[in-house]
């Protein structure tokens, strides 16, 4: 099993739970596997496919993903297919006929291709060692990708008694857990949960006041990373890209609403390394397995907690540093109530209402994260902090609340338990709304007694209260405040409240670079990988991960043995790569052009050294503690000493052309007549920059 692990995964030792899963697997256990993305659930069925006799085969929905799993297992050196609707009949023949010749060890096949009477009819005459069904979840009705297509897949345990089922996913709550073993009919199954903690995901919700330039700032410090940012419609999508590729950002849209044909082709500029950013609905993910995804921004207001996750779990699949921000605004909120009440079905409306309320519970909570996170999906944070989310890092002040809670309770008891939040809050500011009049609310005694805060001030304040279990919610589709014995003990003065304080803006922290990382040689072999990725039509990550890449940067290996220990590096790797990437690394520390030899400061080299980890100008400015001008007078000089060739992260290519234009046309001497002319619109930054790509012709 080690062996098999090394030589075709090129790996050395197993993650948690996963040597356990696999060896139930191949004893012919039926088992369920919760692990989170990144985690390595794909292996708990492709290793034992190599080990075990006939197919494997691969129930997933995520068909714009079967492509890239099945390029990622052949770049390995393990024959495997896929059976969709993108398929020819003659490409369909080809591997119907493989299969009957025991060819293929893995086949990804889509639920509706398998619902195919004739599809089921043509496996029972394949040899079949395994089921796999990816993305379980989608399977219950509590899912958040609930899928009724796929609650169908039941059929395999009635046609295949005796072959052994595996059901996989990343997110799942007690409920879907239970919902999906029923549904699969699973016998006895092993139930193995790994845990939902991403250690490396940072999680921070900021109020959603003026996000556009939050979100500007956010990304200029983070240029050249690759992220995914989320809304909640199709046309905020289109504005938000708009908008951002104005602001010189290589960002493109990914909806329902465009043609197939444009969905694949950003996607597909996304994942190979072409385009930065995508901006999309939820429609966009399930079918990516990008690993170097830096960030993960909800501009919009998820709909429920599983749904967020997930999303948020398609940011850093390498287990390097991930920002995770939500930006929350109770409009958001009320978006989304409005869209679950035009739900058909009282059931589904509740389950809905039930999961918004436990996102906003998060999004307002003052304890931690990722401790809100893992107790809704029935686990327990092992430390009283996480130190990897905006309240552990920046905790909340609080403030002596008793009073203002006694006298929301007050309002309540007054209303007779009978009214939902926005009602209890306009009795307390003094609203003369038509229902407080009609029902003569305004006389009560409680009326306009909460002049101190405003509405939304309040509403945090009532919710904390929810929070802290000193009032009580009651009803899914029309939710009522309620008081309970804590209330009674707060309000006869047996307990005093500490409520927080509204919080200020919080950035995001900077993570730590890898220092040990040469990043001069990381870029290096970046380049090679892109170069092997296109010529072969697939994502770099195919070729190599971040982290491989990371490692022989760090590690620097000389020979083959060596280029072997690398994480990731298998025999058939290192036969198709091994000698070329060994060959790179080898050059670039026999090379003989030292940046010290061109001239350059130890203060330019710096500048140089922290640009090559990705971080903006401004990001270096802040490091360095020195002005913007000044970087970018060094930026200038690596330009003209050949170190930097090129600008388009920080000028986008159209200012770049017109101010080109301009220089060739007054002559690049002065500054100040260019800049005259070209306007408001540019910077004497981007034109020094232009100037300087310009003289040592670029």
């Amino acid at each position: 099993m080690h062996q098999t692990l090394q030589k075709y995964f090129g790996y050395t030792e197993f993650r948690p739970h996963q040597e356990e899963i696999i060896l139930d697997v191949l004893n012919g256990k039926d088992t369920f596997v919760l692990m989170p993305t990144g985690g390595g659930k794909s292996l708990c069925y492709q290793l034992p496919a190599l080990l075990l006799s006939g197919v494997t085969v691969v129930i997933s929905p995520l068909i714009s993903l079967m492509k890239d799993q099945v390029d990622t297992l052949r770049s390995n050196g393990i024959s495997a297919a896929y059976l969709n609707s993108t398929l020819s009949h003659s490409e369909a023949l080809e591997i119907k006929n493989a299969l009957l010749e025991n060819q293929i060890k893995v086949l990804y096949i889509a639920p509706e291709r398998l619902m195919m009477s004739q599809t089921i009819s043509f496996l029972k005459d394949v040899d079949i060692g395994l089921f796999a069904v990816d993305e379980a979840h989608c399977i219950s009705e509590w899912g958040h990708d609930f899928r009724p297509e796929y609650r169908r897949v039941n059929i395999l345990r009635a046609n295949f008694p005796k072959i052994p089922i595996i059901a996989l996913t990343a997110t799942a709550s007690p409920k879907v857990r239970s919902d999906i073993i029923s549904q699969l009919h699973l016998s006895d199954p092993n139930i193995y949960v790994a845990g939902f903690d991403r250690k490396n995901l940072f999680y921070e919700v900021r109020p959603k006041q003026d996000s556009y330039n939050q979100l500007l700032k956010y990304l200029k410090e983070h240029r050249g990373k690759c992220g995914i940012i989320y809304c909640l419609s199709r046309n905020s999508v289109e504005m938000l890209a708009i908008k951002l590729q104005k602001n010189g950002f290589r960002a493109l849209p990914y909806h329902a609403g465009l043609s197939d044909i444009q969905r694949a082709r950003n996607q597909d500029s996304f994942i190979k390394d072409d385009t930065q950013i995508i901006v999309a609905t939820i429609a966009f993910g399930m079918g990516i397995d990008k690993p170097n995804v830096r960030y993960v921004i909800h501009y919009d207001l998820p709909k429920n907690l599983e749904s967020y996750y997930q999303e948020t779990g398609r940011g850093g699949r390498d287990g390097l540093p991930c920002d995770c921000l939500l930006f929350f605004s109770h409009g958001d909120r009320y978006k989304i109530e409005y869209f679950i009440h035009q739900k058909q079905s009282k059931k589904e409306q509740d389950i809905a209402l039930a999961q918004l309320r436990e996102m906003i519970n998060y999004c307002s909570s003052s304890t931690c994260r990722r401790g809100v996170l893992l107790k809704y999906f029935g686990e327990e944070l092992t430390r009283d902090h996480c130190d990897n989310c905006d309240i552990c890092l920046n905790p909340k002040e609080t403030f002596d609340g008793t009073e203002a809670a006694k006298k929301l309770m007050c309002c309540i008891e007054d209303l007779e338990q009978r009214f939902g939040l926005n009602h209890v809050i306009e009795v307390l500011v003094g609203s003369r709304t038509k229902k407080i009049i009609s029902n003569k609310h305004d006389l009560l005694d409680s009326y306009g007694l909460g002049g101190d805060y405003s509405k939304d001030q309040w509403k945090d304040i009532a919710r904390e209260m929810i929070q802290l279990g000193i009032l009580m919610v009651e009803g899914e589709r029309y939710p009522i405040l309620k008081l309970n014995r804590e209330s009674f003990d707060v309000l006869d003065g047996s307990h005093s409240v500490n409520l927080t304080k509204p919080a200020k803006e919080v950035g995001v922290i900077p993570k730590q670079v890898n220092s040990q990382v040469d990043p001069e040689l990381f870029d290096r072999l970046r380049r090679i990988r892109k170069t092997f990725a296109d010529e072969q039509n697939i994502p770099p990550y195919i070729i190599f991960s971040d982290n491989s890449l990371q490692q022989m940067a760090i590690d620097r290996p000389g020979t083959r043995a060596d280029f072997l220990k690398i994480i990731g590096v298998g025999e058939y790797k290192l036969k198709k790569y091994g000698d070329i990437f060994l060959r790179e690394i080898a050059k670039h520390f026999a090379k003989d052009d030292a940046p010290h030899s061109k001239g350059l400061s130890d203060t330019q080299l710096e500048t140089l050294s922290l640009h090559k980890q990705n971080l903006s100008i401004e990001q270096i400015a802040k490091v360095r503690n020195l002005g913007l001008s000044t970087i970018v007078g060094h930026i200038e000089k690596l330009i003209l000493a050949g170190e930097i060739d090129s600008i388009d992260d920080w000028v986008d290519q159209e200012k770049q052309k017109t101010i080109q234009e301009a220089i060739a046309d007054m002559g690049g001497e002065f500054l100040s007549p260019i800049k005259e002319k070209l306007g408001d619109g540019y910077l004497y930054e981007d034109i020094k920059l232009v100037r300087a790509v310009m003289m040592v012709g670029h």
